[in-house]
Formats: C-alpha cells, sequence, structure tokens
C-alpha cells in the first residue's frame, strides 16, 4: 500500500505500512491490539502481540535463522521462528554485520550544466562566491581556557539593538583547544574553528585564545584565509585578562558591525544554497516520512546545481552499498568506503560497534538496530549522484549530492557540516530533538503527527501528514525546499527563535 492512501482512522487495510514487495514486516500505523486484524497485499493477518506504534510486525512465516527485510533490504536474523502477526524488535531480531557487494560505477557521471531557470533567494554575496543567508559577527574560543571570555563577548550585546542587516553576535565556546595530542586532532579542530570563522553567514570575527594553549590563535591569522581582513585575533595574556579582553573585542566588533550594516541581502541564485541533512531523535517513521521527504527536497536542490550535503557515517553502515553505486566515479565511492573503514577502525579502538548507535529512544521509536535506522537515514540524501565525499568540516565544493564524514552525534555532526560551509540545514526527527547551531538556521521536521502537535513550539514542518494521508513525499519534498529557500532569505527557524546554539566539534583523539 502506497503512503498515499492511508487514511485516519485506521482499518485492516491501512493500520499498517507495507514499504516494499520483499518486506517480510510492515510498520504500525497506530497501535496493534491482540486478536486485530490487518491486512497486507490482499492478505489478512491477525495480530498475535500487542504492537506499539511504529514497531514491527511480521507479514509472513520467517524460520529461526531467516532474514528480515525491510525497505527490500537485509536488517538482521529472526532469533526464533516467526508468525504472521507477530511483534518483531530486539527480542526476536539479530543484528549481524552484513557482507556488501559493492557495484561501482563503470564510467564517470560529468557535472550537470547549469540549468537554465532557477529560482532565488535574498542572501550576502561573499568575495568568495558563496552566499550568506544570515549576516553575524562570531565570537570564537580557541580553546576551553577563552570559552567564557567568548560567551562574555557576545551576553555584552544581549540589550543592544543591533544595527540593520547584523542578525547579532554570536559566541563559540567549547571545551577543547589545548590537551590535544599534536597531529590529527588539532589539525581537525583548526579545520573546524577556521570554517566557522571564515563562514558566508559571518561577516566578521574575534578568535580568542588564553595564549599558551596548544590551539594558538596564530593558526587563524594571515595563513592564506581570503577573509582575513574581517578576523582579528586576542589573548587574554596579551590583552590583560578578561576584562582588558572583552573590552579589546568589543571595540574590534564595532568595525565589523559598521561594515555588516552597510551589506544589505540581494537577489542570489538558489544554486548557492549548501543544505546540509541531519537526523536525530529517529524513530521507525524517520525513513518512512521526513527522510524521504528531505531526500525530495535534495533532489530539488540536485536539479538546480545547489549542494545537499548527507552527514553521519554510523547511519549510513549498512547501507553503504546504495551510496556507492550512485557514486559520480570510482574514487568517490573509494573515498566513501575508505571513511566507513576508518570509523569501523576508530570504534575498535573503544570495543565499539555501528549498532551502539541506536539510542533507547531510536528503540522504543520502533529502530532495532543500525541497519534498519541506516537504510532509513540514508533516504535524507535522495537519489541523485553521489557527486563529493569529504572529511569531517572539510570545504563542500560540489554541487549536487554530496557526502561528508561525521559521528551521528547531532551536535558534532551540525558543526562539521556548518564548518563545510553549510549556509542552510534540515533536521528531521521523530523523537523531537531540538538542537540548533549558533550562525546557521537548522529546519525541523518532525517524522510523526503526535511528536509534531505536542512539540509545536521546535518543529518548523509536519512531516507526519505524509503517513497520515494527507501529503505525499514530494509534496513535503517541495514544502521544505520552499521552506529553505525563505529561510534562507531571513526567515527565522523555531530553532532560531528559541536561541538554539549548540556548537560542539568533534575530538577524536586523546586528552593529554
Amino acid at each position: 500500500m502506497s503512503l498515499v492512501e492511508i487514511a485516519m482512522p485506521p482499518t485492516a487495510q491501512n493500520a499498517v505500512i507495507h514499504l516494499h514487495p520483499t518486506d517480510n514486516i510492515a510498520v504500525a500505523r497506530a497501535p496493534l491490539s491482540v486478536g486485530q486484524t490487518i491486512e497486507v497485499d490482499g492478505v489478512p493477518i491477525t495480530v498475535r502481540e500487542q504492537i506499539p506504534v511504529g514497531h514491527k510486525v511480521s507479514v509472513r512465516e520467517v524460520p529461526e535463522g531467516g532474514r528480515i527485510v525491510r525497505y527490500g533490504q537485509d536488517i538482521g536474523a529472526a532469533k526464533t521462528r516467526l508468525q504472521p502477526g507477530q511483534w518483531v524488535h530486539v527480542h526476536n531480531l539479530k543484528y549481524e554485520e552484513l557482507h556488501l557487494q559493492y557495484e561501482f560505477p563503470e564510467k564517470e557521471v560529468p557535472y550537470p550544466p547549469m540549468p537554465a531557470n532557477v529560482p532565488t533567494f535574498q542572501g550576502y554575496l561573499r568575495e568568495d562566491g558563496r552566499a550568506g543567508t544570515r549576516n553575524y559577527i562570531a565570537v570564537v574560543a580557541a580553546s576551553n581556557c577563552a570559552a567564557h571570555t567568548a560567551e562574555l563577548i557576545a551576553q555584552s550585546y544581549a540589550l543592544e539593538t543591533m544595527p540593520p542587516n547584523v542578525d547579532g553576535v554570536i559566541a563559540f565556546p567549547h571545551g577543547e583547544g589545548c590537551g590535544h595530542s599534536v597531529g590529527p586532532d588539532t589539525v581537525q579542530l583548526q579545520r573546524t574553528l577556521r570554517g566557522v570563522l571564515m563562514h558566508p553567514n559571518v561577516a566578521g570575527a574575534v578568535i580568542l585564545g588564553l595564549g599558551c594553549e596548544v590551539n594558538q590563535i596564530d593558526h587563524y591569522l594571515g595563513h592564506g584565509s581570503p577573509r582575513t581582513d574581517r578576523l582579528q585575533g586576542f589573548t587574554l595574556q596579551g590583552s590583560g585578562g578578561t576584562r582588558a579582553t572583552v573590552a579589546a573585542a568589543r571595540e574590534a566588533i564595532a568595525s565589523m558591525m559598521e561594515r555588516a550594516a552597510d551589506e544589505k541581502r540581494t537577489s542570489i541564485s538558489a544554486s548557492k544554497i549548501v543544505l546540509g541533512l541531519e537526523c536525530g531523535g529517529s524513530d521507525s517513521f524517520s525513513g518512512i516520512t521526513a527522510n524521504p521527504a528531505l531526500g525530495a527536497c535534495a533532489d530539488l536542490l540536485a536539479a538546480i546545481n545547489a549542494s545537499a550535503v548527507l552527514s553521519e557515517t554510523t547511519e549510513i553502515f549498512g547501507a553503504e552499498h546504495l551510496l556507492v553505486k550512485r557514486s559520480r566515479n570510482r574514487e568517490v565511492a573509494e573515498k566513501l568506503l575508505g571513511l566507513v573503514r576508518w570509523y569501523k577502525q576508530y570504534l575498535s579502538r573503544f570495543d565499539g560497534s555501528f549498532d551502539d548507535n541506536p539510542s533507547p529512544g531510536n528503540k522504543e521509536g520502533g529502530l532495532t538496530n543500525i541497519l534498519e535506522k541506516s537504510l532509513g537515514a540514508a533516504a535524507k540524501g535522495g537519489t541523485t549522484t553521489l557527486m563529493q565525499v569529504v572529511d569531517y568540516a572539510e570545504a563542500i565544493t560540489s554541487p549536487g549530492f554530496c557526502f561528508m564524514n561525521t559521528p551521528g552525534y547531532d551536535p558534532v555532526s551540525l558543526t562539521g557540516l556548518a564548518a563545510g560551509g553549510c549556509n542552510v540545514m534540515a533536521f528531521t526527527t521523530g523523537r523531537g530533538s531540538a538542537t540548533g547551531f549558533p550562525s546557521v538556521p537548522v529546519i525541523k521536521i518532525a517524522t510523526n503527527t503526535t511528536m509534531y502537535n505536542r512539540l509545536r513550539d521546535n518543529m518548523d514542518v509536519n512531516a507526519g501528514r505524509i503517513a497520515d494521508g494527507q501529503a505525499t513525499v514530494a509534496s513535503v519534498g517541495k514544502e521544505i525546499f520552499d521552506l529553505v529557500l525563505r529561510v534562507a532569505s531571513g526567515e527565522k527557524t523555531c530553532a532560531e527563535v528559541l536561541g538554539h546554539k549548540e556548537f560542539v566539534p568533534w575530538r577524536i583523539g586523546p586528552v593529554m
């Protein structure tokens, strides 16, 4: 049954969602009771157990050790023999790491030409050709020792009226920058902070250090940055302490503010949109409603040579073969697989596995293991060619569908996407994650109507209407696309209105 045919209230014909003809499970659209009759492909099935909304029900007999299939893909083995109508979850579905066969691209897909009619948005065109969707002054701590002072500087503007065209002064405090092992970990932090300082949504920035930390502010000053005239640096030790540093930073920001106030939104091609694709607090409906709808939006962006950037390496594991098949060339595919292998080695250092990813909330929402979660999460990337693969916080330079190596931990993933140049982000959630970002607007997309109604202050779009039969994946995808353009033009998201400013760099090395 297609999602558009589902209507309220539940009947035998639409009480469950059967996503693919080969699936031997269906997803409960509403709670199922013992003895209730459901119908799949015209076959009546008697429900044998109480099954919560969003959870899986067996629709065919499966022998012990038999494969459980969702989205037409293997998500694990049955621990015991299953009868039609049984609840399928952690108690009887066994996670097994799959040995996938990869179908590599046989020839290179060229970059598409710019289409004739591309929509526009009202944004800030920067000297390097990128486009800002906001116009902030950023105060970035180089280390934990400068974090409090960075916050004090931003807070000192809290009661001040900003000049026209200036969105505010925002702080980027964090707990990193010292006690790092020198090498890949510090290089990644420097890449992350540099991406924040030079972000197209930032009109001017201050980098702030204590003076003796591993991550010296000299790493950000005069090192080939195309916008060094928009950046100044201070240390507490060199400026005379906290109060003196606040005063010095405010003096520098005053001139930045004047320049930012003179910058006005202008009409810019929507091909300049770089949309980060994120999910968090996922449930079983994520892969049915919000993620495919966001994927439809990603396809619309790719069609106009804008960029859509999938993240969370931990949440493509088990679905990476689908992305390999869609890669622009063998090099892109191999880089993706290299990042998956690296992440597996990274987890093994701590005796972890990819299946540690699903949270208790994910499982309560009906997701059993990482294979099932990944297949739904990858849907955010749509259906177009995978054009570019980058490491954490590396710059996105390609139009179309791209991938960035990040953890599944939402604030760390959003930080990497922002540092890579995403000027808008879209975040699907089934449990109600409320995360935002200081300088980049984050659009929240609910996977189910119940949660949307419960957290209306936090949610911008209700993709749950798809499962309710009131909208299609394509129509909600177009709704998200239109909202992206409005947000890029200045419309505030719920996360912005509520003041969410989560910023968490990814620390990959040991504490020294």
